[in-house]
């Protein structure tokens, strides 16, 4: 009789390729998450935004 074996090594591998797409996933939400703070935090009335408000309108002349 063969054994069975609870878990097979096509769901190992299937298992690692889901953790890895998983990752991958919560990385580049990640990274689009902190663009998209970036972005709308800068405001351009404040001492910071101030300069770089000032870099884009010497930058358009």
């Amino acid at each position: 009789m063969d054994k069975i074996r609870a878990t097979h090594e096509l769901h190992q591998r299937r298992l690692s390729r889901n953790v890895g797409l998983g990752i991958v996933l919560v990385l580049f939400i990640g990274i689009v998450y902190g663009l998209t703070i970036a972005k709308v935090g800068t405001d351009p009335n404040d001492e910071l935004g101030a300069e770089w408000a000032a870099g884009q309108e010497r930058a358009a002349k």
